[in-house]
């Protein structure tokens, strides 16, 4: 098999013909240079470098591909996967302090929740307020 890299696409050329991909297949497109560095001799440096990745990330997508196969492939959002803060737990306890005192202030609930050994910035409760719609209501005279 070969693979040719153009500007706006990838060919797999085989005995039986050849296969069109997008450039911006990027799946494809790390499947080839894996396919280059493992299988075509080209080696990972300079697979990295064809595809414009360090060889670095070579190895990181390699890792990603044998633990996960294909999915391994797939673009990965950096950051944290769950809202390590404002857990369920941490929620009720702020929708609770605010049910029980409804004139304490986002400050005092994250001061009480930390008291508990819960991890909450003020401007968490703040927004956990927002979302439930506990906002205090203003009397306009």
């Amino acid at each position: 098999m070969h693979i040719a890299l153009s500007r706006t696409q990838l060919r797999f050329t085989g005995p039986g013909g050849s296969l069109l991909v997008s450039k911006d297949d990027e799946v494809c497109r790390r499947l080839a240079m894996l396919i280059e560095g493992e299988c075509e001799g080209l080696g990972p440096s300079k697979a990295a470098h064809k595809y414009d990745f360090t060889r670095q990330r070579y190895y990181q997508i390699l890792a990603a591909f044998y633990e996960q196969g294909a999915e391994g492939l797939l673009l990965q959002n950096p950051g944290p996967k769950t809202d390590y803060r404002r857990t369920d737990q941490v929620v009720r306890l702020v929708i609770r302090c605010r049910f029980l005192d409804p004139d304490s202030s986002p400050e005092v609930i994250a001061q009480k929740i930390r008291q508990q050994s819960h991890a909450i910035s003020q401007r968490s409760v703040e927004r956990i307020i927002a979302d439930y719609g506990l906002q205090k209501k203003t009397l306009h005279p």
